[in-house]
């Protein structure tokens, strides 16, 4: 049996079983050949645990012949009885905690039996994970969009033998239910383990091989519809030009918008070992103008479309030291011999055409949104976000025959890695839109490009809601709400409107960005989900506050480090009072004991009143439920007789401090959270990534309250 799968399948197994002691194989089910696989390693005398539905299908009770087995239905307690007797008898035993075979390519939902068997007996679990084996044509249970082979290449991972321990908990349904969680995080923690280090380019090349050249891929509104082969084709071509302008390790800004050709330059130069430096086009000039002295560009890539649509070619006329280079221009100067060598060579051969990034080399410099401060660069290597998008393909149930919709611009970390790396490394099909603030076409192109799953903020999501038809989100499987807090009130609006349960992400863009998901297999209302898998987090107590902590991370998906303004292209580790490689987010977080993480603000975003820690997020709160049609934003400012005297500024010129009073008892919130003073403006300043620009913000707040006081 061994032999034959290494011929057929190329079958790699990687680790082994332990020899003696209660042992428990688990296994993610990709197909029906899991079984054959795992029966050609394991010792002869393995018991198979088997589901009473597989033991129907007339070929598998022929087979199951040959092996000791025994045959249980998950919904009945005497076969966890039985089980775990077995277990006891010293013999290893094998069962697959789904029960059954993906559908999905991903992780399905894990049965509580076999952990709370593993738990009850002490027993030794060891995880095999299989990849490969969900493409098998005849085997595998793959939808006909799933890219099916007939004799792929199948690996298993055979991952050091673990225990679950019992969990405590006041009955057995609950401690069943614990177990099933953890054994769960397990299989996850063992997916995103196994997966190979790659660079973004080259699982690029990878899903170019797997899924064909003539996979749609990618839409944009300008009318390009570029399947594989062409994103590959521009790729190079890009890629080949972009070395007439730079040199090999320069730092390229790229100041595009959402399109294919944005994706096909970006994957261009990661395969001409450039590092693109995806620039904001809403930061103005001195943002812009930081962002280049810090990382030190000396060309910037751009398109004279997008610079007069913009309205941007004033702000790129004023910025020193660096090149302006037009794609229109650039691409007039491919040659005949830059032809031939695309045709004859690299499209035959693009690995041998391209460079190979190390995994652990910068791969892309984003910067902070500076809506507390000034923006620094942020390194992200290669791996910091394939190992980013390996822990949400394991959490998040998307799959090839998904549609995305991304309008969320490239220089923000969650349309980078979730717009345009997610699809291009995984097969999904990827439509981009320019910008997420057209409220009226967003949700109208969402409803006829035929998208499932769509990542915007919940401020955006808020407007778009508005606008919509409650037709328009019809086969929307996934909406997945990131970068600010999600509100009751989006919340209800897209459950009572469309019939859709939002999901809320949490992530920073110094972590690729994803830190933690809601899922549909683990979700609750009001958290932010559980930590991603492969990373770590510890909460540092906060004096003046007794619930959680500042939340600090650690990962494969945490940044390489800061490049500064005042240090330029001098990278910073991260690093913070937990030690070297973590990260501080700044935000409070409280964690349960079923690992849901709750936000409760950032440690920047209090004031200190008359010794009393306020959160400036709760205040605005008091003043949304005041007020909901409105914008509100607050800010502290020193005060000689509580400390900080907090300050609501509003477009709603109506709101009065005794609403706020009344907002304020009706939600429970302290009286601390009353402002002290109200000032009314026009508009509150805004990032282009939808978030509320506090420094400006502050700085117009003290502008207004020095002319009243005049």
């Amino acid at each position: 049996m061994r032999l034959l799968l290494r011929l057929v399948y190329r079958l790699g197994v990687r680790g082994t079983v332990p020899a003696s002691g209660k042992r428990l194989v688990i296994a993610n089910h990709q197909s029906f050949l899991d079984a054959p696989i795992l029966f050609s390693f394991l010792p002869a005398d393995t018991l198979w645990v088997v589901h009473s539905q597989i033991a129907r299908i007339p070929a598998f009770r022929f087979l199951l012949r040959a092996v000791n087995h025994v045959v249980i239905d998950t919904t009945s307690p005497f076969a966890i009885k039985a089980t775990v007797e077995l277990i006891e008898s010293g013999k290893p035993v094998v069962i697959f905690p789904e029960g059954r075979v993906t559908v999905t390519g991903s992780l399905m939902k894990v049965y509580d039996g076999p952990a709370f068997m593993a738990a009850r007996t002490g027993a030794q679990v060891v995880p095999v994970i299989f990849d490969g084996a969900a493409r098998a044509r005849l085997f595998s249970r793959m939808s006909g969009d799933y890219q099916l082979a007939w004799f792929p290449k199948i690996t298993a991972t055979v991952f050091p033998a673990q225990t679950i321990s019992m969990p405590e908990a006041p009955n057995g349904k609950l401690r069943r239910r614990k177990a099933g969680e953890a054994m769960r995080r397990l299989l996850q923690h063992c997916l995103c383990a196994a997966r190979p280090k790659r660079s973004l380019h080259g699982a690029f090349l990878d899903a170019v091989e797997l899924h064909g050249r003539s996979r749609d891929m990618v839409e944009d509104v300008s009318g390009a519809h570029l399947s594989y082969g062409d994103l590959l084709k521009g790729s190079l071509a890009l890629g080949r030009l972009v070395e007439k302008v730079s040199e090999p390790g320069d730092v390229v800004g790229v100041l595009l918008p959402n399109a294919a050709a944005t994706l096909a330059l970006i994957l261009g130069l990661f395969g001409s070992r450039r590092i693109p430096a995806l620039l904001n086009f809403t930061a103005g000039v001195d943002g812009l103008q930081s962002a280049i002295r810090a990382a030190k560009i000396k060309t910037i890539l751009t398109s004279r479309t997008f610079l007069e649509r913009g309205k941007l070619q004033p702000v790129v006329d004023k910025l020193e030291g660096v090149q302006i280079v037009l794609l229109e221009e650039l691409r007039q100067r491919l040659s005949l011999g830059d032809k031939l060598w695309l045709i004859l060579y690299a499209l035959r051969f693009p690995r041998l055409a391209t460079a190979r990034p190390d995994p652990d080399s910068p791969a892309v410099v984003l910067f902070t949104s500076g809506s507390e401060g000034k923006p620094k660069g942020v390194v992200l290597s290669h791996w910091n976000i394939m190992s980013n998008l390996e822990q949400i393909l394991v959490t998040v149930d998307v799959s090839r025959a998904d549609k995305i919709f991304s309008a969320m611009p490239a220089f923000h970390s969650f349309g980078l890695t979730a717009g345009l790396m997610l699809p291009a490394v995984s097969g999904m099909r990827v439509y981009l839109y320019p910008s997420p603030l057209h409220y009226a076409v967003v949700p109208e192109l969402f409803y006829d490009r035929d998208a499932t799953v769509v990542f915007a903020t919940p401020t955006f999501l808020k407007h778009y809601a508005k606008r919509a038809h409650p037709y328009d989100f019809r086969k929307a499987r996934i909406l997945l709400a990131g970068a600010e807090k999600l509100t009751d009130e989006v919340r209800q609006v897209y459950m009572e409107k469309f019939g859709i349960r939002i999901l809320e992400g949490y992530g920073a863009t110094e972590c690729s960005p994803g830190i933690s998901i809601g899922s549909y297999m683990k979700f609750r209302t009001g958290a932010i989900g559980e930590l991603l898998p492969l990373m770590e987090c510890r909460l540092e107590p906060v004096p003046g506050v007794d619930a959680g902590g500042i939340l600090h991370v650690r990962g494969p998906n945490v940044m390489l480090g800061y490049w500064r303004e005042s240090n330029p292209r001098v990278l910073e580790p991260p690093s913070s009072s937990c030690g070297p490689g973590w990260y501080s987010t700044g935000d409070l977080a409280l964690i349960d004991e079923e690992g849901f993480i709750s936000l409760l603000g950032r440690v920047k975003r209090f004031a200190k009143v008359a010794g009393e820690m306020v959160s400036l997020e709760v205040v605005e709160n008091v003043a949304g439920t005041a007020s909901p049609g409105s914008v509100h934003g607050a800010v502290a400012r020193p005060d000689s007789s509580r400390g900080e005297m907090i300050v609501l500024a509003t477009q709603d010129r109506n709101l009065k401090r005794d609403q706020l009073q009344q907002a304020a008892r009706s939600m429970g919130a302290p009286d601390f959270a009353i402002p002290r003073r109200i000032v009314y403006v026009d508009k509150i300043p805004m990032l282009g990534t939808g978030k509320k620009d506090y420094p400006k913000l502050a700085v117009l707040v003290e502008e207004l309250l020095d002319q009243s006081n005049a």
